[in-house]
């Protein structure tokens, strides 16, 4: 048994194949609803080992193999118990056009049902043409390799970031609350950082705070914003005082500064702040990073929308919900709710990095606002479902209390991408079933 797929990329085969050998790689073709976690990636695509862990503890080995730079190399899968059951060998194939042409064609021969591996193999093919050409557009923009130390490596929008970056040439630290050795990590003590914990370091993105999601208990208001305040502060002054340190100092923030619910106003980033809690801590959050201001560096306060990707976040919780058919909008489905697709998000946040133009606060949010009930909506007919169970406010006022119910289930804030707009930034999926269906993997070609 098996199964062939091919598109034509308008990007050069050494290029292509390059691609593929960079670290990253594997993490950014791995499709966001597989529940998989790359635990090492092949260092080498003619002798190296990938590592994939699936639920209950198994893992998959896949050995790289028969590379033959830049035309073809193979995986087996090479682990016990899997291979006895499993057969595979997946051999990738790249092949010239033209100068600026290359056909790529997976040939997957295994005993794994086909119609299981069309969306992944769709997936694989749309995101590698997506990359490749976010990453001409940053070339065009200016962008040249860098280091860039990451804080949050680890969590969703830190893993692919991370894999974004060093797929593009750039080499990444990865700054971690744990005594480390690896070459590619640093230790980063977030009250007093250790003098050296930037140096060689063009760039900072800084990711790293505990979850919002949750009663807002004295408690968990407590983890909120005390693992944004002083950690982003710190840090902000090692960067502003390391000698031969960063230049750029990119830092996570939130659309929660609007405030939950702003009727139907337009939010831009020269829109004022709003009440509540969470307006609160992102003020704080982003004068945090004032020394780093004062040090000389450029300054992004990346203020980030609903994340769309199964991977976390929102749709993680609301997708196996509406898979049952049992999902709907929630209260009267009026709510503003301003998103961003994942690969939209990091994207944002490269061109973050290299993009002089920007500064101050971006609104990382796509250019669609949508309310609720038309989220609602589109996600149960990129899924194939009705959406007929209302879920009353009530609801998420006893899950989260009343507080956390107006901060994040019910909060309302249409919120325009206007700082990137002006630098005309290119979105990849501006729109919301675009961005579902890519992330899903319910396209239409993954069920041909």
């Amino acid at each position: 048994m098996g199964l062939t797929k091919s598109s034509v990329l308008n990007f050069p085969q050494d290029e292509v194949y390059a691609w593929h050998s960079r670290p990253g790689a594997i993490v950014r073709l791995t499709p966001p609803w597989m529940p998989v976690r790359i635990e090492q990636e092949a260092d080498d695509l003619s002798d190296g080992v990938a590592v994939l862990g699936f639920p209950l503890g198994l893992r998959w080995v896949a050995r790289h193999s028969g590379a033959e730079s830049p035309d073809r190399f193979v995986d087996e899968l090479d682990s016990a118990p899997l291979r006895w059951a499993v057969r595979w060998r997946h051999t990738h194939e790249f092949e010239a056009l033209g100068p600026d042409r290359t056909r790529i064609t997976d040939r997957i021969d295994s005993n794994v049902p086909g119609l299981m591996l069309k969306s992944m193999l769709a997936y694989r093919h749309r995101q590698l043409a997506d990359d490749l050409s976010a990453l001409h557009r940053a070339a065009d923009g200016g962008m040249r390799p860098l280091t860039v130390a990451v804080t949050g490596s680890n969590g969703t929008i830190g893993q692919a970031l991370t894999a974004l970056l060093s797929t593009a040439g750039h080499t990444v630290i990865r700054l971690v609350r744990r005594p480390t050795d690896q070459p590619d990590e640093r230790f980063w003590d977030t009250e007093i950082p250790a003098p050296t914990l930037l140096q060689g370091v063009d760039a900072v993105v800084h990711l790293a705070g505990a979850s919002i999601a949750g009663r807002f208990t004295a408690a968990h208001r407590h983890a909120i914003r005390a693992s944004r305040i002083g950690p982003t502060l710190s840090l902000a002054q090692a960067a502003a005082t390391t000698e031969n340190g960063p230049k750029v100092f990119v830092s996570a923030s939130a659309i929660g500064y609007y405030g939950p619910d702003r009727g139907d106003e337009e939010l831009t980033e020269a829109s004022d702040r709003g009440e509540g809690f969470l307006a609160d801590v992102v003020a704080e959050w982003e004068q945090a990073a004032q020394p780093a201001i004062d040090g000389g560096l450029r300054v992004v306060n990346v203020r980030t929308g609903l994340v769309q990707t199964p991977a976390g976040g929102v749709l993680k919780l609301q997708y196996p919900l509406f898979e049952t058919g049992l999902g709907g909008p929630l209260g009267d489905g009026s709510q503003w709710q301003s998103w961003i697709g994942i690969d939209d998000l990091v994207d944002i946040y490269h061109r973050a990095i290299y993009d002089d133009a920007l500064s101050g606060p971006v609104n990382a949010v796509a250019p669609t606002a949508v309310r609720n009930s038309e989220y609602a909506a589109t996600l149960a007919r990129v899924l194939r479902r009705p959406a007929l169970f209302r879920v009353p406010s009530i609801g998420p006022r006893i899950l989260l209390g009343q507080e956390g119910a107006e901060e994040l289930a019910l909060a309302s804030q249409r919120v325009l991408p206007s700082r990137l707009t002006e630098v005309k930034h290119t979105f990849r999926r501006p729109e919301l079933e675009d961005t579902l269906r890519h992330v899903l993997g319910r396209t239409a070609e993954s069920t041909q």
